[in-house]
């Protein structure tokens, strides 16, 4: 065997995976489809297409990959490190709904059980509560005082060194053993990549010290397929088939491992756990396979001002949120200065309707505010003026993946089908609400995303599921251990695990998970298999 363990995929749940066996004394591999950035790596500004976005069949080896389907437009990292590398630091805990979920509920005392996970989590990933108040903050105070929530509004828990800002100290968080790091300058950019060394990403902690103790992590190695050595239920260990991404991928590399571990993201897992049940690798996934797929039932709308006095962008990525009732949950965010291509993911402010009459809603708008409409049209200086607005729900909600055959060939293309009796939201109306008082507060213009506008199409940047706990294959993917079922020494460790949304930024929770799974699996002893 070339590894005790295989975990694919640096996230989250992959880089917690990764230094908890290696802790247990595992040899671990860790593969990467996307490449490695050290700080000053990141683009400077978004429109450095090939830094900052994902597109390897055309060149671009980015940190944040855009995928569009029927009914989501899901945002999402890539690269060492997975989502930590171009996330907005934001740490949240879940809901208390979360927890209660009849998908897991009665499969353990959930709340409980990931108190002291939660806890190492937020240890490790260096969690602290935004110690400033940004022009963003004040304006969302004033919309919560406005409709009687003003009790709800809370700095956000970001995981980021603040120190004094541009001064580079010894590791703060390790007792040195840790990299070197540098104190936030509050330029906003922190999803654009922060260049500064002040984000806590996973390089910095988890994927640092698993590398530390012995991790080999393989940037560049997409995989493809995984096959049972020999037992169909993958007891005598597994082969995986790995390629570079990209439009000349080259040879297959074939690596084996007793062990695996999924942690390549909620899209990525499903995508290649549906490939290896419908060629025929791994038949005997559940049918549960791509159900109960979680948006975090979310929107993202923006406000732009006429002009920078504002300073929205002297911040963090997100720096506090308020409840406009128990399952609304909004944010305000920010790019930074230069984050001026994503202007071109808005469109004017537009109200509900289907996917065939909120185009015509659009196209009444542009008729009724030329002028507005030119503007959202011009991005030059957009990032500066800009705060956006992410709004997530608890709601029990969720769309289905359906693999679909592609011609001549063996493999699948995932697609979307919404749930007939949960149906994700396409459009939220406290989030519109929130978006169109800031506007008129400010003098500023009020924006949808441009698919939810045009298509109806709604945007998240959280997407989770489709490989959910349950309580056996009948009702789920992978079992309370987050075991994949019908198959040994195959996990699932990462945002598709998730039964439910959390109505918050996940990444906190996702960690905690991996965190409690990782505990079940025993020492390795000289002769043993893993758990």
């Amino acid at each position: 065997m070339d590894y005790d363990w295989l975990v694919i995929g640096s996230g989250f749940g992959g880089s917690t995976s990764a230094l908890r066996l290696v802790e247990k004394g595992y040899t671990v591999g860790v593969l990467e489809a996307g490449r490695r950035f050290a700080d000053e790596d990141f683009a400077e500004t978004t429109w450095q297409l090939s830094r900052y976005l994902w597109a390897p069949i055309v060149g671009l080896r980015g940190i944040l990959r855009l995928t569009p389907f029927k009914d989501i437009f899901i945002a999402s990292g890539a690269g060492v490190g997975g989502g930590s590398i171009v996330y907005a630091n934001t740490l949240y805990r879940a809901k208390p709904e979360f927890f209660e979920n009849p998908q897991w509920k009665g499969l353990a005392d959930w709340e409980s059980e990931l108190e002291k996970p939660y806890a190492t989590a937020e240890r490790m990933l260096g969690v602290n509560t935004v110690p400033f108040e940004s022009p963003g903050d004040l304006l969302l105070q004033d919309y919560a005082a406005s409709i009687g929530k003003e009790d709800t509004f809370t700095r956000t828990p970001v995981a980021t060194f603040f120190g004094t800002p541009g001064e580079t100290v010894a590791d703060p968080y390790f007792d040195g053993d840790g990299p070197d790091r540098t104190g936030c300058t509050r330029c906003g950019a922190c999803m654009v990549g922060c260049r500064v060394g002040a984000k806590n990403t996973l390089l910095k902690n988890y994927l640092w010290f698993a590398e530390k103790a012995g991790a080999e992590v393989m940037a560049d190695q997409m995989v493809t397929d995984i096959q049972p050595l020999g037992a169909s239920d993958g007891s005598d260990g597994y082969t995986v088939r790995t390629r570079r991404p990209g439009m000349f991928p080259g040879r297959s590399r074939e690596i084996t491992a007793k062990g695996i571990v999924m942690s390549a993201g909620a899209l990525g897992t499903n995508r290649l756990l549906a490939n290896c049940k419908h060629s025929g690798s791994l038949p005997n996934i559940s049918e549960q396979l791509g159900e109960l797929v979680r948006t975090n039932s979310e929107s993202i709308l923006a406000v732009t001002m006429p002009d920078d006095s504002h300073k929205l962008w002297n911040s963090v990525a997100i720096s506090s949120s308020i409840h406009t009732d128990q399952d609304t949950h909004i944010e305000v965010v920010t790019y930074g200065q230069k984050g001026d291509a994503m202007r071109y993911l808005f469109t004017l402010l537009t109200g509900p309707g289907t996917r065939w009459t909120r185009v015509f809603s659009l196209l009444g708008n542009a008729v009724r505010h030329p002028l507005g409409f030119a503007k959202t049209l011009w991005p030059f200086g957009w990032s500066r003026r800009t705060i956006a607005l992410l709004v997530m729900q608890s709601l029990d909600n969720a769309i289905s993946f359906r693999a679909k055959k592609r011609w001549f060939s063996r493999k699948v293309r995932l697609s979307t089908e919404q749930n007939p009796d949960m149906p994700n939201p396409t459009y939220i109306d406290a989030g519109n609400k929130a978006a169109e008082w800031i506007a008129k507060q400010t003098g500023g213009l009020a924006q949808s995303m441009f698919l939810e506008a045009a298509a109806n199409i709604p945007t998240t940047a959280h997407i989770l599921g489709g490989a959910a706990i349950g309580r056996d294959a009948e009702h789920g993917v992978i079992d309370e251990n987050q075991r994949l079922f019908g198959y040994q020494n195959l996990l699932v460790c990462d945002g598709s695990a998730m039964p439910a949304n959390p109505g918050v930024n996940p990444s906190l929770t996702i960690t905690a998970m991996t965190e409690r799974a990782m505990s079940k699996i025993p020492a390795k002893e000289s002769s043993a298999k893993p758990a």
